[in-house]
């Protein structure tokens, strides 16, 4: 139901546009973003924040901020002084609150000095009140640990926040070869497993963990029988969990589990690596080799490809549409880059990635620490070396922005971006932030020149495109992917939103115009 006069004026003369399937592959490339950085582990954005990527430095201690294309001088955050470094140790994880705009909350995962040294310990920060880009170094809570290590490998350090709002921890089985002790088959020892924590709710167990009241388990396991998670990560569009387990001597794996998962999972180690059967020894009373209760990977490969798998993420951002649902991983040692998809609980599209992502001019990227993603999907490769690289489109077609948004009732402008054109033949998305959730929405697209000012906004002419987008998503997001017509070119095109906002006096509000070029 169109609900404003302007709305319905602009409508009655549009053509609804549908999303378009793609088949094409794009040919892709990675651009380098940032160098200079001493042995950086993590690269990512808070929600919502397209201006900044956030860097952790391993030995360090330092978070430190990339901005408009350059690393800021002072670090958002220095935690040196407490930290045991060498080998494996270090700072190793970052997350941001899912509501970090308006709470300024992250955690860090670290393994700490002094008094039970090398332990890990997640901590929560909070950005300070006069600075975005500097934290407030005094605010420390510890939230879990110190979680005893006892030794120095094998230290984990991935955290995530899922889907549903808790703190997902991943620990190794406490070191040395062959996990010694049992202890990821241990349910008593937060080692070798995959915890979920409410920080909400000062660290405690969410009362929907697997194993809440089981004598046999602390509440706060969610899966276990993990040797060395190296990176782990959600599918930010259906909540799939990937998890890349270092292997001992012959098999790296990736582990899967769909977002409907209720947890509890036992991915073997140490009965198994990989599809191998590997020791019991210590174990006491586990399931046997090849049970039937273990969550076998999805993915193995031995020591011939490499000897320390690097998990990475799913792509799910606009810039390559038919990249969609792909999930990147690498290996630390030999340098390789591989992809895939899971299409109805099955492994797809399999593809070897290392030459077509090799940066050239002088380049290179090498000792693959961790994938990250930027506030809208991109995917970032981390290179021990010090540098930041970005995935892109081969030849990506860029949007400029043309301003002149108009404030929602909501007090925000309405920002658009085109997070890429594509060649002829191919989709294109084209994004919406920042409008009142769950407004209704018209995107018009327009090949036309020139677009004229219009309350605060701009009207676009020769209006030939329009794609109902309603109702907008709880954080005021939404988006419409669309083909473009082939042959000739370039081609300029003019993007703009039209939102209903009932509590303006005109009953609308407009996004900023966007020109972006089309190039067969």
């Amino acid at each position: 139901m169109i609900r404003t006069p302007i709305l319905a004026a602009l409508v009655t003369s549009a053509v609804v546009f549908m999303a378009v399937d793609v088949s094409a592959q794009t040919g892709l490339k990675t651009i380098r973003i940032a160098s200079g950085l001493s042995a950086p582990l993590w690269a990512g954005s808070p929600p919502g924040d397209e201006d900044r990527i956030f860097v952790l430095e391993q030995n360090s201690g330092l978070i430190k901020i990339i901005k408009n294309g350059t690393v800021l001088g002072t670090p958002f955050l220095s935690l040196a002084g407490k930290l045991t470094t060498g080998g494996e140790r270090g700072l190793l994880g970052l997350a941001f609150h899912p509501n970090y705009d308006a709470n300024g909350f992250f955690y860090v995962n670290y393994t700490k000095s002094g008094a039970d040294a090398g332990a890990t310990i997640v901590e929560r920060y909070q950005v300070s009140a006069g600075n975005p880009d500097v934290a407030d170094a005094g605010s420390g809570l510890v939230l879990l640990g110190p979680i005893s290590q006892p030794f120095s490998n094998h230290n984990g350090g991935c955290i995530q926040f899922g889907p549903d709002g808790y703190l997902y921890v991943g620990t190794g089985d406490g070191g040395s070869g062959g996990d010694p002790g049992c202890r990821a088959q241990d349910g008593g020892t937060l080692l070798g497993k995959m915890l979920r924590i409410d920080v909400d709710n000062g660290g405690a167990a969410p009362p929907t963990n697997p194993f809440v009241g089981d004598p046999n388990f602390d509440d706060r396991i969610w899966a276990y029988g993990l040797r060395n998670p190296w990176r782990f990560s959600f599918d930010r569009e259906n909540g799939d969990l990937y998890v890349a387990d270092v292997g001992q001597n012959a098999r790296e794996e990736i582990d899967w589990v769909p977002g409907t998962s209720l947890g509890g999972e036992n991915y073997g180690w140490k009965v198994m690596e990989g599809n191998n059967c590997f020791s019991t020894t210590a174990c006491g009373t586990v399931p046997p080799c090849n049970s039937p209760l273990f969550t076998d990977p999805v993915h193995t490969y031995g020591h011939g490809a490499g000897c320390s798998v690097t998990g990475g993420a799913v792509y799910r951002g606009c810039a390559i549409p038919d990249l969609q649902g792909t999930y990147f991983f690498a290996d630390y040692c030999s340098d390789s880059i591989w992809s895939f998809r899971m299409v109805g609980g099955a492994l797809t599209e399999f593809q070897t990635r290392t030459a077509e992502l090799a940066p050239g001019g002088g380049l290179s990227i090498t000792s693959i620490t961790s994938f990250g993603e930027t506030a809208c999907g991109e995917i970032l490769i981390v290179d021990r070396g010090g540098e930041i690289f970005q995935i892109v489109a081969d030849a990506p077609a860029p949007g400029t922005d043309l301003g002149s948004g108009l404030a929602g009732s909501n007090g925000l402008i309405p920002e658009l971006s085109a997070c890429g054109l594509l060649n002829s033949g191919n989709s294109a998305q084209i994004r919406l932030r920042d409008a009142r959730p769950s407004a209704f929405c018209v995107l018009f697209v327009s090949p036309g020149l020139n677009p004229t000012p219009l309350r605060g906004g701009i009207l676009l002419p020769d209006i030939t495109i329009a794609h109902f987008s309603f109702p907008l998503n709880t954080s005021g997001e939404g988006g419409v992917e669309f083909t473009a017509p082939g042959g000739g070119g370039p081609f300029d095109f003019y993007a703009q939103y039209v939102i209903s906002e009932p509590a303006l006096p005109q009953g609308a509000a407009f996004s900023n115009g966007l020109q972006v070029t089309w190039q067969p």
